[in-house]
């Protein structure tokens, strides 16, 4: 495995990481709005989506991400 793919492995990990922790937030507060430590992590994980550190992990736009998952838990 060359030096590329594991850095893609890696970036490839933590924005699945982010979008399962984002996904376990989002049904929380479905579930109860006024879940404080979901509300604080779904906003961080937001953050992350939208920053500049994202950007150079992937090219998938963050902001239609946030949305798609957004649609997905409130079907």
């Amino acid at each position: 495995m060359s030096d590329i793919d594991s850095y893609e492995n890696l970036a490839n990990a933590i924005i699945l990481q982010a979008v399962r922790d984002y996904r376990t937030a989002l049904k929380a507060l479905k579930l109860n709005p006024s879940n404080k430590s979901a509300r604080i992590e779904k906003e961080n994980i937001e953050r992350f989506f939208l920053s500049d550190w994202y950007k150079v992990l992937t090219s998938v736009d963050g902001g239609m991400l946030i949305r798609s998952l957004q649609k997905e838990v409130d079907e």
